[in-house]
Formats: C-alpha cells, structure tokens, sequence
C-alpha cells in the first residue's frame, strides 16, 4: 500500500460516536449501506453504528474484567474498510486500555486502507496510532499468525468462511465478535443458503432472528470444538439488517468434548411427548391441556427434519454473559461513546443535532442490561405469538408481564429484540395465568 493520496479524497466530513470519520462524496448521495457496496471504493454503513457502539463497550469490559492478563493485547479488525471500528477503539476506550493494544486494520481493498490511513493522518485518534498496522489482503490468510486476543469478523454477507482460521488464531482465551448480514438465510427466509452455508433449518415466526443467531452460535461452538475449544456467549444481538455474536472463547479439551450438550432443536408446537423431553428444566408437562409455544430438545432427540415445526440444530444454551450484558448502560454508553456539543463543532452540528445523536448511543444499548438476568431462560416469549396463541384480544404489556412474573417469584426481563418480548423461568402454566390477568374485563 503506497502513501498516495486516495480517490475523491477529502471527501465528506461525517462523525459516529465520538470519533470523526472521512468518506467518499458517493456517500452522501445515497450510496450507503449493504446494497450499495460495489458503488463506492470505500464501503460504510451507518446503519451498524450501534454495533460499533457495542464493540467499543465489550472490549473495554473484556480488558477491564481481565480477560487477557496485563500485556499487550492483539486485535484484528477483519474487513476493516473505512476503519471506523479501529478509530473508534484507540478514541473512545480509556486511554490506560486503548495504549495497551496492538491492532492489524486488515482488508483487501487498498483503497479502503488508504482511506483509513489517510484519515488517521489528519485526524490521528486519541490515543497513539503506534501500534497500528494496515494489512492489504485476505483476512483468512492474515488472520493465522498465532496469538489474538480479539478478532472481529465484519463481513459483507456471511462470515462462514472466516470462522475457521479465525479460531485458529486465537490465544487460550480469546474473543471472537462476528457480524452476519446475511439474515435471510439464517432467519429461515432464504432455506438453501441456509442449509448449504449452515446446515440447518428454521422457522419463519416471531423468533425466527433468535432461531439465526442460535444457529450461528452453533456453528461457532462446533468449529471450536474441532479446536478443543469452548465457547461462552457474551452477548447475542439481532439489530435491523444483521445478526452479531460476541463470544468467549477458550482453550479446553474437556469442555469441548461437551460440545453437543448445548446444540439442540426448537420445536414449536410442542407435544407432550416433546415437552416431557425438554432440555429445559423449568418446562415441566403442562397440567390442564396448556401446551407452550415451543420448547428446546437435546441433540439427541430423534426429529424429524422435514417437519416445520423444527428448527435447527442451534444452541440451547445461554445466549449471553449476565456480568457483561449487566456493564450495557445508557450511561455507560454515553461515557465513552457519547459526542458532547461544541459551539465549534467541525461537522456543523447544533446542541439538538447533538441531543440526537446521543440518544441514538442510547438506544443502540436499550434493554440489554434488563435481559442480563434473564439471558439464560429458555422461554422468550413474543407476545404478539403469545395473545395469538392464546386467542386472547390483544398483546399483553411485556412489562407488566415481568412485573407479574416476579411477584410469582421467577425471573423475567425485557429483551433486546425487534419485536415486543420478554425472558422469563417461569412455568408455562404461570405465562399463561399473568396473560389472562392482564386481559381487560369484558
């Protein structure tokens, strides 16, 4: 990569988070976004700001809480582009965490780097720019230098063929953050990409974006084993166009001969049979003909592949780390991330636009502290799905649905998720007396 001076550069001045950011001018005329990635020699996408976001808060309680010793830590940001996700990292982390890393900005456009090299010459980041390394190339290749501690996988499209090489490289612990925006595919929409990139089938209903990323961590789990390696979930997110999983992963030969205790199938409208056989301890054999929604069941049940009402095989377990999911505040959020006005605001930017732009960090973190209790329960409950399944009127306030639920002395929380819908342990027959006390009188 040569040190001249990009197409179309300067460019347009724009800013995410904290952290100024340079552009092509095709942006500004529309060219945004996954559809658009073949209009412009740089590819970026506002639209996965919140993950962004997200990725600069998990790194900075993944350093915080120890994941990786006292030393330098050495990341990847795979398929970097602008490298906004890099700039982001060294300016809005802490300082004391930000000096501690050493990251490889790797993708295989060069024009894309010099972009990112460009940008970080003229408005170097906060933090020193030292430890940076620009990588023209492959990041399947680049990647399998032995020894990170954090890879980020951001492809365009699905990120299968990365997944291998990138547990590869791994250190004995090590996190691995995967973005997928091939969401057809793995929400059941598209079933032959689904089935020929994952193996796996699922069903088109409300928690079908739950059922991808279950499916994806399974995916996930089962090449680290292949590894002798585990995975732990860290946070499991489903926002607008794209599944992202976050996950622990770590160097255990008997954990990841346990592999398949947490890969099983969804099941919807389950029978008793079924539910009897629930990997859910909490799914008893409903009493009074009150059948749940679905339910899980282990690897080893005998399913039928071709019936609709299977999904999978996904991951059963724990979608997330209640210890990290608990550190997503909005306040948090806006301590590292948040912009704060400037009447000399390089951008233009009145204190209003800056109000917005704040609550957009905000939102990108609603309700993941809420779910942290409860990420562990295997009934999430939609409950549009739930009045439907019912035939009760109308859908019950997920809230008060919680609040009921704890009254009863079980667990339930408010979820990160496109639809109205919450967590819970509580029995099914519990679920179904709250709804029907929450139905208005006739």
């Amino acid at each position: 990569m040569n040190d001249s001076e990009p197409e179309g550069w300067p460019g347009l001045l724009i800013r995410e988070g904290k952290t100024l950011l340079r552009v092509p001018n095709s942006i500004n005329e529309g060219n945004i976004g996954p559809h658009s990635k073949k209009m412009t020699p740089v590819f970026y996408n506002p639209a996965m700001s919140g993950n962004r976001t997200r990725s600069v808060m998990l790194l900075n309680y993944a350093i915080n809480s120890g994941f990786f010793g006292e030393g330098m830590i050495y990341a990847i940001d795979g398929l970097a582009a602008t490298g906004l996700r890099t700039r982001r990292w060294l300016n809005e982390l802490p300082s004391s965490n930000a000096s501690r890393l050493q990251i490889e900005m790797v993708d295989i456009n060069p024009e894309s780097l010099l972009w990112a090299k460009k940008i970080n010459q003229e408005m170097p980041p906060f933090s020193s720019t030292e430890n940076l390394i620009y990588c023209e190339g492959d990041l399947r290749k680049l990647v399998l230098n032995s020894g990170r501690h954090w890879v980020d996988i951001d492809p365009f499209g699905s990120p299968v063929s990365f997944i291998d090489s990138a547990i590869q490289s791994l250190a004995r612990t090590g996190v691995l953050e995967i973005s997928a925006t091939d969401s057809a595919a793995l929400t059941g929409s598209s079933k032959n990409p689904l089935m020929r990139r994952y193996g796996a089938k699922v069903r088109t209903d409300g928690l079908a974006q739950d059922s991808g990323l279950r499916v994806l961590l399974a995916n996930v789990a089962r090449i680290a084993a292949k590894y002798d390696r585990r995975i732990e979930p860290l946070m499991s997110i489903w926002d607008s166009h794209h599944l992202r999983i976050s996950v622990k992963v770590i160097k255990s030969i008997e954990s990841a001969n346990k592999v398949e205790e947490h890969i099983g199938w969804r099941v919807n409208s389950p029978n008793e049979v079924e539910v009897a056989n629930s990997i859910s301890p909490d799914l008893n054999v409903p009493i009074n003909g009150n059948l749940p929604m679905d339910c899980f069941l282990p690897s080893y049940f005998p399913v039928n592949r071709n019936d609709n009402r299977i999904s999978g095989p996904m991951w059963t377990g724990s979608l997330g780390n209640p210890a990290a999911m608990s550190y997503f505040t909005g306040e948090e959020a806006l301590r590292l991330c948040g912009p704060d006005f400037d009447e000399n605001d390089p951008i233009g930017l009145n204190e209003n636009d800056i109000q917005i732009e704040r609550r957009k960090i905000e939102r990108s973190v609603k309700n993941i502290k809420n779910e942290s209790g409860v990420i562990d329960c295997n009934h999430h409950i939609i409950v549009d799905d739930l009045a439907s399944w019912l035939n009760i009127g109308s859908p019950p306030s997920p809230q008060k649905m919680v609040g009921l639920l704890e009254d009863m002395g079980f667990r339930a929380g408010l979820t990160h998720y496109g639809r109205p819908s919450f967590r819970t342990n509580g029995t099914w027959e519990a679920i179904v007396e709250c709804a029907m006390q929450l139905q208005p009188p006739m």
